[in-house]
């Protein structure tokens, strides 16, 4: 194994196992955020205003980690009605072809998500309709940084961005800033466009069959069938 594939390795490996430890955090975060307010509200008539509004950006959290992380897996559905009509080299081919479209795909989403993520972090902007040709030229009241979210308190512990975040006549944040619940849209893009690559890359060296689902279950229900058929008979 070359260093280059080692380092794809341990890329790979370390992706996995922040997709995986994210997807737990956030499943259990939204599990005890709603569990506590059923509690509150059915057992004393009372509830957390913010609850709603962190299960719904835990909720969106979760589904672009898990996007990424179906790729790896293979546990995104496809229609191969057509692929099943080619040989082996031709289905790696058509999978290969649809990989770099969703490649393109991707990097449009990198795009969009990081220029709509920027100006509420006081980024500048990516210039360029398609793909980025560069930055643009942003004044400090352009920004955006100092837009909260609607009910989530501000942490005390975070306040020490508020330095960076604020200009001259801001009050200090009252909530939260939308920029952190936002930071997911670049940051699941980037995780999505690399497995893509990573999928692209397996598809090339023969290590990986296919994009989508394997027929895994399918399987598993012929063999029960087949086997409640033995025993009725």
């Amino acid at each position: 194994m070359t260093n280059e594939d080692s380092l794809w390795a341990k890329m790979g490996r370390a992706t996995s196992h922040l997709e995986e430890t994210a997807i737990a955090l956030l499943l259990g975060l939204m599990t005890i955020i709603t569990f506590y307010n059923v509690i509150l509200r059915f057992g004393f008539e009372s509830g957390v205003v913010w609850g709603l509004e962190a299960t719904s950006i835990l909720f969106a959290w979760l589904v672009l980690f898990g996007i990424s992380y179906c790729v790896k897996i293979t546990a995104h559905l496809g229609v191969d009605s057509v692929i099943n009509l080619f040989s082996g080299k031709g289905r790696r081919r058509l999978a290969m072809t649809a990989t770099l479209i969703s490649i393109v795909y991707a990097a449009l989403l990198l795009k969009g998500g990081y220029d709509y993520f920027s100006n509420f972090a006081n980024l500048p902007a990516t210039t360029g309709h398609w793909f980025p040709t560069g930055f643009q030229e942003m004044k400090p009241r352009d920004y955006q940084g100092f837009y909260e979210l609607t009910s989530i308190p501000m942490p005390d512990w975070l306040r020490f961005i508020e330095p960076a975040m604020l200009f001259d006549g801001d009050p200090p944040y009252n909530k939260a800033p939308r920029f952190l619940a936002y930071f997911i849209l670049p940051f699941g893009a980037s995780l999505l466009l690399f497995r893509l690559v990573q999928a692209f890359v397996g598809l090339w060296k023969g290590t990986r069959e296919t994009l989508i689902v394997s027929h895994e279950a399918e399987d598993d229900v012929k063999d029960v069938a087949a086997r409640l058929a033995e025993e009725d008979a």
